[in-house]
């Protein structure tokens, strides 16, 4: 007869307490949260390990041994939920925000100044969408942005610059570059971690729309997991994701 096998829960609780604290979530914010580790390792034992890609990639590894996982927006963190039975709902602490922005190329040479610049005609504009088949945090912000001031005509020649509807962050800095488009709705975090090829173009407070970087700690995390997180909201950590966009 078969041998039933363990839950995931149960093989965190056998595998998560190893004296690695392991961080799973979306690309975006992983280079930030690397300065940080990096700061608190300095001043303890534990080794931390991050890892970031489209949820598929590690979401079985990551329901065996993970300490904590990140989300880059609530919907994300929610979604991330159904898959992660060892995370509570109630264990989702958002610890920092940041703004969607324009990136255009470094130089600008559309010289796009503003939001309003992107509704023009032969603008070529990249958004990142789920599109029902990805968990990413971009879905929905382009037509939040556009939508902003009631005004459907601004969301219709919005759309129709649209070049490439991408499922994640990643997949979007790829279109933007191989389409060789003139702006993406994205993150400031992109643009702070790659300089060579994108510059940003902040978007009016009046149209502004701003999203949460959050994290779950594991029911059976690494004992000083919850010490690393505490970390992420110290003084030092705060400049140090400020550098990418983050603010409290």
């Amino acid at each position: 007869m078969a041998e039933s096998q363990p839950s995931p829960a149960a093989a965190n609780r056998h595998q998560a307490r190893d004296g690695v604290i392991r961080l799973y979530g979306a690309c975006g914010p992983q280079n930030a949260l690397r300065k940080v580790a990096d700061a608190w390792e300095r001043s303890n034992d534990l080794i931390v390990r991050i890892t970031c890609a489209p949820e598929p990639s590690w979401s079985r590894q990551a329901q065996d041994d993970a300490d904590i996982i990140w989300g880059t927006s609530e919907q994300s963190m929610t979604a991330f939920l159904q898959s992660f039975p060892n995370f509570p709902s109630e264990a989702v602490v958002p610890i920092y925000l940041r703004p969607a922005i324009i990136a255009v190329k470094t130089g600008n040479p559309r010289r796009i100044q503003r939001f309003e610049d992107l509704l023009q005609p032969g603008i070529r504009i990249v958004v990142t969408e789920g599109s029902g088949i990805a968990n990413t945090s971009g879905t929905g912000i382009w037509e939040d942005i556009t939508g902003r001031l009631g005004k459907l005509e601004d969301v219709k020649r919005f759309r129709r610059n649209i070049v490439a509807f991408s499922t994640g962050s990643g997949a979007s800095f790829k279109a933007f570059k191989e389409l060789d488009a003139d702006a993406w709705i994205t993150w400031p975090e992109w643009v702070v971690d790659n300089p060579d090829v994108l510059q940003a173009i902040p978007i009016s407070s009046d149209r502004s729309i701003w999203r949460d970087l959050n994290m779950a700690l594991s029911a059976s995390a690494d004992p000083q997991a919850a010490s690393f997180l505490r970390f992420l909201v110290s003084d030092e950590a705060q400049k140090l994701m400020g550098r990418a966009g983050y603010v409290r």
